[in-house]
This record gives structure tokens, C-alpha cells and sequence, in this order.
């Protein structure tokens, strides 16, 4: 289903002007605070009315400004989650659950309540109220009232900013169970690269109320240029790779794609699963000659396709690894005394520890076509 959003809108001191077309399962809208990300989401939800403009949902027109069309929030069927839970607290998990399909006309409803309770692991929590909830738990369940409704459409704006660590690995799971086995499009915000990378079917890059640039998310996350200062050292290429096999005496999993083989720390899946594997651009290193005894067990053939700007003392290499990409972030000094040029064949080297849990994920399924 194809999202399509051609906006402009002035709120305060914020020139909204946004563009992007999306048919991927989840779309996050990614850049830092007050570059007009949650503007946007509100504008689809129907929250705004945009001064110009026209959204598009699968064929369904919501806003048309030139043909004076706007479909209201209550009549969009999409779904919202928001950074805080926004629970009754006066009713159970069950209760505030059935609350989502009583806007529903019963002939429109698709979503199943038992198969929401289960994917969202909540079945033991439904006779509680809400303060007796963890804030992971929480937010488990406002997406189950929401996807209750049976939305055409899910928004979800910054649903793990108000959590620690610990709930975010919590519910990172059932959001990427969600993303899987619901035929709903989901539009995700955030400014986090880690949740982005491993989430994420495309991106949309916002920059000071402009789109700076959108596409899957394999390309977007090589754009080291468009990410805050703070989040480069995060940054990097994102591979879709099978697990091979399973080392089991060493605790790795083998994996595979186009750019070669990788060894990782043991991942839950059977062979022939696909892992999203995210390679910081800090933690690939360049040899110019196959490099031998190394603790790095990680050695793919690869050649130079670009040389980004320099930086102060750094600069970003684009590695072309028989057609997968991957970004390394190298000195200066290296550059010119491994001679390094467009076109040269290197070698990248990447430790297997540079793999933990935030770089590790189940792989999204294509993109959907209808």
C-alpha cells in the first residue's frame, strides 16, 4: 500500500515543505528535534490542516487542497501511537484494547483481538490496570488498541522515547513482529539511527522542515552526511544477509549475501533467515594486502568507489563488496600513506565483537505491492 505525501505548511517559525512517496512496511521519518518530523505525522493523522497539499493512502485521497478535500482525523481509520502510552487508567488492558474498535464500523474491522493480544505478548496483562503496568507494557498495549481499530494506516511518534534501555530491548521485538505479520503500513518518527536502521523499510531524512532525502534504508544509512554530529559515530551501511550456519563451538553464526561471509555472535534463527546486520562505518578498517594473522575474523575483498570529504583529521570511504556497499571511517593519515584511491582493491576488516544486539536483527520481508 503507497503512502504519498506533497505538503507545505507554515507552523511558528517552521517552513513544512514535504515530499516523499513510500510502499515499504515501515517508513520512519528520521532527523533531529525541530526539523518538523512530528508536524508531519500530525498533518497525515488529520490533526493539521496543511495550507497546501495532497495525501494519498493507497489510492484513497485524504487531503487535496487544490480540489478542497480533507478527509477529518475521526474518518482517516489511522491509527496513533504517541511517545506516552495515553491509557485510561480507570480500565483494564482489556477494556482500553476494545476501545480501539468501537469507532470501527463491525463490518470494516479486520483485526482479530486474540491475534493482537498474542503478537503483542500481552495476554497475561489484561485484567491489569495500567499503573500496575512497566512502560514497555504499556506501550505494548497502545499499540494493541490501535491496531484494534483496524487502521489502514499506523503512525507511531517516538513510541520508545520515554523508555530506558532495558524496555526499549524490551519491545523492539513485537515492533519488528508487527512490521512482519501485519499487512498495515507503518509510519515510524524518530531521531535514533539504531532504531531506524534496524526497524526501518525506508527513510525519510527531515532537515529544518525539508525533506533532505528518502529512499530504502540500505542506501539512506550510508549518507553519513545527513546524520547530527552525534549520531556518526552510529552511522553506517545496513546489510540484509541468510544465516548459513551455525558454529556452535565457537557460540557464532555464519552469514551470507553478495559482499561474502560474516561471523557473528550467535543469533536465534534458523538457517536460511534473513539478519539485518548494521556495519558502523567506525568499526570497518582497510588493508591494501590480505591481512594474516588477525583476531578479526571478518576479511571481505572489496574496492574503493568514493572518497567523501575530508573532515578535520577523518574521512569516509564508499567500499563496493561485489555490489553490496559498506562505509568505513578512516584517518586522514591512513588515506595518504595506504595511498589510497577511487578504484583501488582493498581489503574491509571488521571485528566480530563490533556485532551486538542493537547491530543484529530479523531481516524485513519485501516491500509491499498493493
Amino acid at each position: 500500500m503507497t503512502l504519498s505525501v506533497a505538503i507545505r505548511h507554515r507552523l511558528g517559525a517552521l517552513d513544512l515543505e514535504a515530499g516523499f512517496e513510500s510502499a515499504g512496511h515501515l517508513t520512519a521519518l528520521f532527523g533531529p528535534s525541530g526539523s518538523g518530523k512530528t508536524s508531519l505525522i500530525n498533518i497525515i493523522a488529520g490533526l493539521i490542516r496543511p495550507e497546501t497539499g495532497r495525501i494519498v493512502i493507497g489510492g484513497r485521497t485524504l487531503v487535496d487542497t487544490a480540489s478542497r478535500l480533507f478527509v477529518p482525523a475521526h474518518r482517516r481509520r489511522v491509527g496513533f501511537v504517541f511517545q506516552d502510552a495515553r491509557l485510561f487508567p480507570h480500565l483494564t488492558v482489556r477494556s482500553n484494547l476494545h476501545y480501539g474498535r468501537w469507532f470501527t464500523p463491525q463490518g470494516e474491522r479486520y483485526a482479530e483481538f486474540g491475534r493482537v493480544v498474542e503478537m503483542l505478548g500481552i495476554g497475561h496483562l489484561l485484567d491489569r490496570r495500567p499503573a500496575l503496568l512497566s512502560g514497555g507494557e504499556k506501550q505494548r498495549v497502545a499499540i494493541g488498541r490501535a491496531l484494534l481499530a483496524s487502521p489502514r494506516l499506523l503512525l507511531m511518534d517516538e513510541p520508545l522515547a520515554s523508555l530506558d534501555d532495558a524496555r526499549k530491548s524490551e519491545i523492539m521485538p513485537y515492533l519488528e513482529r508487527l512490521r512482519d505479520e501485519t499487512k498495515i503500513p507503518i509510519v515510524y518518527v524518530s531521531h535514533s539511527i539504531a532504531e531506524v536502521a534496524r526497524l526501518a523499510t525506508d527513510v525519510v531524512v527531515m532537515a529544518d522542515g525539508k525533506v533532505a532525502a528518502a529512499g530504502p534504508t540500505t542506501e539512506i544509512m550510508q549518507r553519513l552526511d545527513l546524520l547530527q554530529p552525534e549520531e556518526v559515530g552510529e552511522g553506517g551501511a545496513v546489510l540484509d544477509m541468510k544465516v548459513l550456519r551455525h558454529d556452535e563451538s565457537f557460540g557464532m553464526t555464519v552469514l551470507g549475501a553478495a559482499a561474502g561471509e560474516m561471523r557473528v555472535p550467535r543469533v536465534a534463527l534458523a538457517e536460511g533467515s534473513v539478519v539485518r546486520v548494521r556495519v558502523r562505518a567506525r568499526d570497518v578498517m582497510i588493508a591494501t594486502e590480505r591481512p594474516h594473522g588477525l583476531s578479526a575474523l571478518n576479511i571481505l575483498p572489496a574496492r574503493i568507489a568514493e572518497i567523501g570529504t575530508v573532515n578535520g583529521a577523518q574521512v569516509d570511504l564508499r567500499l563496493d563488496c561485489k555490489g553490496d556497499i559498506l562505509v568505513s571511517r578512516i584517518t586522514r593519515q591512513s588515506l595518504e600513506t595506504l595511498e589510497l584511491g577511487v578504484g583501488r582493491d582493498v581489503f574491509a576488516v571488521i571485528k566480530t565483537v563490533a556485532f551486538d544486539r542493537a547491530n543484529l536483527s530479523p531481516g524485513a520481508p519485501p516491500v509491499l505491492t498493493s
